[in-house]
């Protein structure tokens, strides 16, 4: 096994170059442009002066097409220069939109909007209402509904919601009336600013423009409700959605589900579930994954298998956390055999990430499987897989467990040089090997005048590492004198590696 770890971290020699056969080709340019439309028709028995004016007219055509498209490619330039001028513009210091509006004459829709939206990401939302009303005043035609509405939107967006009823007032005075969309917008806004009673009210002007709200107004309320923690009034918020004549839709269950899964109601979210089963719905591959990650949070195996299984049927995307989780389950399950496979089955998905090579590393781990183990090693090599200290951790913890120290000194050898620097987890695996009859003297002189020691401690290696071994005699003992340490060393906020190994072997530390 050190033989293919020393393998794996040494430097890769690149492959000897294959010479390929030069195949020998005419430079297009000793065609012409019309001699090869020709040859690219099809061959006909016809009159051969019929042929020749086809192929002219051909050309033509082509040529036409050609600078019509290269007339569309040299404005579509221009007009992407002009739109990135007037950001540099705008990104000045005590930069002045009204100004460069009027130095312009006029701005196009789409050089508004640029610098709307900037100045609106740039929180300078006063600017964006001045520069938007100097815009509109220019040409009363652009004083409509699109406008406004495409304004206020993005001012909700970025929950500036003060700015947006300013805005939504001058539409009012204006005799403009606002669409269900726009309505949805502004009640979404609030509730993500967790202004419910501001919500309500605007849920209350739709009903009073005689506009029938829909199932999307009342989705960001239940979305803002679930974030919040306040499943009461989520579900009051449904009932109030029944009681108007508004039906829950797909959409509306599997945002159900999303939030209460991401709350932890399970018993809840499987309700939900049932009905959307009964009325014959789809669950969105989100939904999917949110109750996936809901049982695997409880560590209910059974259900997140099942759930498992329904997600990997679809394309749907599994962030790392959630990944992590699963592999945590099967590992305080002792379902190593799951846990290869879940490896494989991300593998699959995203390629031999970091996190894929740690889960496969640990399934071999857990079934104290060399060759297992030596097998990973030898596909890293291959793949041309980077130092990391999680992989090392893995691979002495294992040489640590099978009480393998030979092997265990070649892997720890390889740290403190060449820019591979252990971590916590690595000097712990040390010091717990010395006391079981190792010697880590070299290994400590190694680290020493490498400086490693006087470095500051971090822990580098992925949790699901300490899931599957567990923290070692050295790491529990830094948190006993942690806890039990007075106010001067827990307020010290830098700590190298030699201070905490002189604080648990009880010297004195500055």
């Amino acid at each position: 096994m050190a033989e293919a770890f020393k393998l794996w971290v040494h430097p890769f020699s690149a492959p000897p170059m294959v010479s390929k056969p030069q195949i020998h080709t005419f430079p297009s340019s000793f065609v012409s442009a019309r001699h090869r439309t020709i040859l690219a028709m099809p061959r006909v028995h016809s009159n051969i002066s019929l042929s020749k004016n086809l192929a002219a007219g051909c050309s033509e055509d082509y040529d036409e097409q050609q600078r019509q498209h290269q007339s569309l490619l040299v404005e579509a330039y221009h007009h992407t220069n002009s739109l990135k001028t007037l950001l540099a513009e705008l990104s000045m210091k005590n930069s002045c939109p009204i100004r460069l509006l009027e130095r312009d004459g006029d701005w196009l829709r789409d050089q508004l909007w640029v610098a709307v939206r900037f100045l609106i990401e740039e929180e300078r939302p006063v600017d964006a209402l001045k520069v938007f009303d100097a815009w509109k005043n220019k040409d009363s035609s652009r004083m409509n509904v699109a406008n406004y509405s495409k304004f206020i939107r993005l001012l909700c967006d970025e929950n500036l919601m003060d700015e947006a009823i300013l805005i939504f007032q001058g539409m009012e005075k204006h005799g403009l009336t606002a669409s269900l969309t726009l309505y949805n917008d502004i009640i979404h806004g609030f509730a993500r600013k967790k202004e419910f009673d501001n919500s309500a009210c605007f849920l209350k002007k739709v009903v009073d423009a005689g506009l029938q709200p829909m199932a999307e107004t009342y989705h960001g309320i239940i979305r803002a409700y679930g974030t919040c923690g306040m499943y009461d009034e989520l579900s009051k918020c449904v009932k109030q959605m029944e009681s108007v004549g508004c039906s829950p839709n797909e959409v509306t269950y599997n945002i159900l589900i999303v939030e209460f899964a991401q709350g932890g109601l399970v018993d809840t979210m499987e309700g939900v579930y049932r009905t959307v089963l009964s009325k014959r719905m789809n669950l969105q591959p989100s939904t999917l994954v949110a109750m996936l990650e809901a049982y695997a949070n409880l560590g209910i195996v059974e259900k997140m298998e099942k759930v498992y299984h329904m997600v990997m049927k679809t394309n749907a995307y599994i962030k790392d956390t959630v990944v992590r989780k699963l592999a945590a389950v099967y590992i305080e399950n002792y379902r190593f055999a799951r846990l290869e496979e879940l490896g494989n089955d991300i593998s699959a998905r995203t390629g031999r990430t970091d996190l894929v090579w740690c889960i496969l590393l640990l399934a071999s781990a857990c079934f104290l499987s060399r060759k297992g183990i030596e097998s990973i090693i030898r596909e890293m090599k291959v793949a041309k897989v980077e130092f990391q200290v999680t992989f090392v951790n893995i691979l002495a913890l294992f040489l640590l467990k099978v009480k393998d120290f030979s092997k265990l000194d070649a892997v720890l050898s390889q740290t403190g040089k060449h820019n591979r620097k252990p971590d916590i987890i690595t000097v712990g695996i040390l010091f717990d090997a010395c006391r079981i009859g190792y010697d880590g003297t070299r290994i400590l002189e190694i680290w020493r005048r490498s400086g490693f020691l006087e470095t500051e401690a971090e822990m580098r290696t992925d949790p699901l590492v300490l899931n599957t071994f567990g923290k070692g005699l050295f790491m529990r003992d830094c948190e006993r004198i942690f806890s039990s340490a007075g106010s001067n060393l827990k307020e010290k906020k830098h700590w190298t590696y030699h201070s905490l190994i002189s604080l648990v072997f009880g010297k004195t530390v500055d």
